[in-house]
């Protein structure tokens, strides 16, 4: 563009001139309109001439001086309106490229503008005031005017600066920067577009008419050269031609470099020569580091130096590196036919000044494209040595990075994504090289989407997700990413058990993708923490959703998918605190719903459900699955309409519930809609599974509550169904849930006898002698066998006792004073003091002897406490039974349940008028120190029952002293307790023992 337009002008008149000027604004105001670059600016400079235009529409006396401040104004105005035309109709890069010139002229006309209406004489004008002023602000405003380039028109033109002056501006800059520029001018970035916008700037730079500026010419020339880097000006087959004339017109060998391109003081070849003010050149660095250490002579002819001026020798420069360029040419062509070669040694010094040739400079990487070097290092990924593959998978990746077509380029090569797969599974640093190749390749859409389905590649990406390499698990998180554009690939990753894409289409995607994506989450088997992960990650709402969904086949996918999750108690909460309560009900109890199989997903999700209730954290807000009984009528009716698979799902769903928050309540309302009518004919039916939830269920409800209210129900065939399930079931949570059932009916005389009638007694000495005893359901078999037990062992009865004595359960149960539960030693110890108790009774007197038979025989032993004689059949004597020891050693266990239950057994020995001896016998087996040490339990009732037995014992001197002393703190403790019940026996026992006046006022 020109630095001036002139503007010829010929001798008008005053009226004339004035209409002109006025039409001149109009012509100049619309061109400015229309221009496509500089709006901004043109639109400041419109909004000045809209103005002075209504000033000189004014009538105002003509004058000499306002003629010659018009004839200037109408000069600058058609320079400004020729200036607009030329932005309107120049070639748009162009006009980008001279944007600063053209902000110039345009800020030169306002200001000269100003100028001329400066100049005008207003005083000697006969126009009013107000004229005045408006001239004068105008006139200030003009002069004042300030244009200036957008910032981004601004980057751009220094873009195109700097690209100009170095020498590392390359393909990809070029590409970035006609981006740029078809942004800044308006155009689409489209290849064709741009190709046809730079042939035009081409053809206007060439048109001689418009050479009128030389230093504007050479930078012209320059942006063409620059520009012509980018793939959008230049076709590859032009690209290609250039190269082949260039390469072929050079020889074979490379050239040593000459001696003026080697710097005089690091004896290398220099980079970047400057010229010092002694006239000699050196690399800038080396003379930089001279001047930075205080040496200000040159060092070839020793003049001093001016420090602050050293210039770029650039024609030495240019010089340096069209030596390098030609050398490169020719190394690359050498070097390809060396990659065939059968020698290791070779080939990787060739692959290593290779890749030193291809990360200087994109030209180069564009010669070995040019070259078909491609097919030559894919086929290097199948070579034996790791280093030749890494030299390859990076000198790949340096090529992939500068284009889409040296992509697709690398992608066709046959087995060439396959054998990048293939370096994924090998050792971390081939891996990583590999992955930063698919990583790269994969910006490719045509590529990307063969990368996918290369087998083992999703699975490798993922495992190289979670590995320990940082920057590797970022990398293949993109790539995956990348990949997930394809359906097919997020199936891949989520059997490879990465979730992400698949949780991201599961909510977002549209519906026949939704159903894909819940259809391939039901059908992967995840573990337990990816289940959580799932739920934690938003997996519940969009399945949630589509439970909701009109559509079946959207129901479907949705429950098998939240069954899945459901099974973790964490997730279960989670869904009922989400509201997946009520629509999986709203299913369960749709009648007419085609599909039995989603209804017995559902009733298991639900009883998945019930079971989270069950685990919850005591300091967290309860969650309930049901409340109403309304709701858990409506449920447990369903059992008695469904076929086994729901109806074992709702059996256990109510168990759950029985243990839940709420489980009293439930338990409670249960027995109130009569449940156990329908679980005792559930207890018959032949499916197992539902047989044993029915058993089970049974045996929650009668845990608590009026047992009597059970009688209604439980017959004999109710009896002989239980002790039948336990004999043949190979389940033992069933049996221990039957014989739970036994151990908890009511004492009823017709029941026992039914149990009695039914074997009960043989068929739970087989289940205390049976082995596995440890198996956690095998000792719950054993703690509701000895429960149950206990029904046929109490003293009012001694036809059952002497059924059970003649079972050979006694010596039984006292093994499991030793080996059992808690609970089972507390029941077992219950039983054998109901037998103790029969003892007195059923202990046959001592014959007496006569003299001969004294003689004759040795003298009959009777029973120390009982005095008789004594079995464990007969009168079932626990001294017999050897119970002694195991009871006395229950006194000391921590849970006050089987420590009670044994002192009760123990006291049996010292009933009535068997104080003395009994009193004795449990002298023996060193049971009085730890009764005595019962003063002391935090049970006040185990307290009352030690202070009875010892009153009782220390009647007897020899006891009161010997074991007196150790029994006087703890009764004085009790003694001094204020309110306490047993405040006056412990006065009395210490009485007893002399610490205490039998008046004492403790009494």
């Amino acid at each position: 563009m020109a630095t001036g337009v002139i503007i010829r002008t010929t001798p008008i008149q005053a009226s004339d001139l004035f209409s002109q000027t006025v039409l001149a604004i109009s012509d100049t105001v619309n061109a400015a309109k229309d221009v496509v670059i500089q709006k901004e600016n043109f639109k400041k400079f419109s909004t000045y001439l809209e103005i002075l235009k209504e000033l000189l529409e004014l009538n105002v006396d003509h004058s000499k001086s306002l003629e010659n401040a018009l004839h200037t104004i109408n000069r600058e105005i058609k320079v400004a309106k020729h200036l607009a035309l030329e932005c309107r109709h120049r070639n748009k890069i162009y006009i980008l490229i001279t944007c600063r010139k053209i902000v110039k002229l345009l800020e030169g006309s306002t200001k000269e503008i100003g100028r001329a209406l400066s100049l005008i004489p207003l005083t000697s004008l006969d126009v009013s005031l107000d004229f005045k002023n408006q001239v004068i602000k105008l006139s200030k405003d003009m002069l004042d005017a300030v244009y200036w380039v957008t910032a981004a028109e601004d980057v751009l033109v220094k873009k195109i600066e700097l690209g100009i002056q170095g020498r590392d501006f390359d393909r990809s800059r070029a590409n970035q920067l006609l981006v740029h520029i078809a942004e800044a001018i308006g155009i689409s970035p489209e290849q064709s577009e741009l190709k046809k916008e730079f042939e035009e700037f081409k053809r206007e730079v060439e048109d001689a008419t418009l050479r009128k500026d030389l230093a504007e010419d050479v930078q012209m020339e320059q942006i063409i050269t620059l520009l012509e880097k980018a793939d959008a000006t230049t076709s590859l087959d032009e690209k290609k031609k250039k190269y082949f004339e260039k390469r072929n017109a050079l020889g074979r060998q490379p050239l040593e470099p000459l001696q003026s391109f080697y710097c005089p003081i690091t004896q290398a070849v220099m980079v970047d020569p400057v010229e010092t003010t002694s006239g000699r050149t050196f690399e800038r660095s080396a003379i930089e580091k001279c001047f930075a250490e205080g040496n200000n002579l040159c060092p070839l002819t020793m003049v001093p130096l001016n420090t602050s001026v050293i210039r770029p020798n650039k024609t030495l420069r240019e010089s340096i590196e069209e030596w390098k360029e030609r050398n490169n040419i020719i190394n690359i062509v050498s070097i390809k036919p060396k990659l065939q070669s059968s020698e290791e040694t070779e080939m990787l010094q060739s692959l290593s000044k290779l890749q030193d040739i291809c990360t200087e400079r994109e030209l180069h990487r564009e010669w070995m494209t040019m070259e078909d070097y491609i097919p030559v290092l894919v086929g290097l990924l199948s070579a034996k040595n790791r280093e030749i593959r890494k030299h390859a998978l990076f000198i790949l990746f340096m090529l992939a990075k500068d284009s889409d077509d040296n992509k697709e380029r690398i992608s066709k090569v046959d087995n060439a994504l396959e054998s990048i797969v293939r370096s994924l599974a090998r050792q971390i640093d081939e891996g990583k090289l590999a992955l930063q190749l698919l990583l790269e390749l994969s910006r490719s859409n045509v590529v990307r989407d063969s990368i996918g389905s290369v087998h083992g590649c999703i699975l490798l990406l993922v495992t190289m997700l979670s590995g320990d390499e940082i920057q590797a698990a970022k990398d293949a998180q993109e790539l995956l990413e990348n990949l997930s554009f394809l359906h097919q690939n997020v199936i891949q990753m989520a059997k490879a058990n990465y979730f992400k894409p698949l949780l991201h289409l599961l909510s977002s995607g549209p519906e026949n993708v939704r159903l894909i994506m819940a259809e391939t989450f039901s059908e992967i088997e995840l573990t337990d923490h990816y289940k959580l992960s799932m739920v934690k990650d938003g997996a519940l709402r969009p399945l949630l959703q589509m439970l909701s969904h009109g559509e079946l086949e959207m129901k479907k996918v949705a429950v098998k998918a939240l069954l899945q999750l459901s099974d973790l108690p964490q997730n279960g909460l989670q869904m009922i605190k989400e509201g997946a309560v009520g629509p999986l009900f709203e299913l369960l109890y749709r009648h007419s719903l085609s599909s039995p199989t989603l209804r017995e997903q559902v009733a298991a999700t639900i009883m998945h459900l019930a079971v989270s209730t069950t685990l919850q954290e005591a300091d967290r807000e309860k969650v309930l699955l049901l409340e109403s009984q309304e709701d858990i009528f409506k449920l447990f009716s369903l059992i008695s309409l469904t076929g086994p698979d729901i109806q074992r799902s709702i059996l256990h769903t109510f168990q759950a519930l029985c243990h839940s928050p709420n489980g009293s309540d439930i338990r409670m309302k249960l027995r109130q809609l009569s449940a156990v009518q329908v679980l005792v004919q559930l207890c018959e039916v032949d499916n197992h599974t539902v047989r044993e939830n029915a058993v089970k269920l049974f045996h929650c409800l009668i845990e608590d509550g009026d047992k009597n209210t059970f009688l209604e129900h439980v017959g004999q065939r109710c009896i002989e169904t239980l002790l039948r399930i336990i004999k043949t079931s190979n389940d033992l949570e069933e049996i221990a849930a039957a014989m739970g059932i036994v151990s908890k009916l009511p004492m009823d005389p017709q029941l026992n006898q039914w149990l009695i009638d039914a074997e009960a007694v043989q068929t739970i000495f087989v289940c205390l002698t049976d082995g596995n005893k440890n198996a956690l359901h095998k000792r719950q078999v054993i703690e509701n066998a000895v429960g149950a037990l206990g029904r046929f062992t109490v003293s009012t009865n001694k036809e059952w006792q002497k059924i059970v004595a003649e079972a050979g359960l006694i010596p039984v149960l006292v093994h499991l004073l030793v080996s059992g539960t808690a609970l089972t030693k507390q029941n077992a110890a219950i039983s054998l003091k109901q037998f103790s108790e029969s003892s007195v009774s059923l202990s046959k007197p001592m014959k007496k002897r006569g003299i001969f038979q004294c003689c004759l025989a040795a003298p009959e032993i009777g029973c120390p406490v009982h005095l008789g004689i004594c079995t464990v059949e007969s009168s079932f004597c626990i001294l017999q039974a050897n119970a002694l020891e195991p009871l006395v050693r229950m006194l000391g266990e921590p849970d006050l349940g089987p420590c009670e239950a044994s002192l009760d057994a123990l006291l049996t020995l010292i009933d009535d008028e068997r104080l003395q001896s009994g009193s004795k016998v449990l002298a023996e087996a060193n049971a009085i120190v730890p009764i005595i040490k019962l003063l002391s339990s935090p049970s006040e009732k185990l307290q009352e029952k030690s202070l009875t037995t010892l009153e009782r014992i220390f009647r007897q001197v020899e006891f009161k002293l010997k074991y007196g002393t150790s029994a006087q703190m703890p009764l004085v403790e009790i003694a001094q307790r204020k309110n306490s019940q047993m405040k006056s026996l412990a006065a009395r026992v210490l009485a007893q023992l002399n610490v205490l006046g039998q008046q004492s006022s403790f009494f």
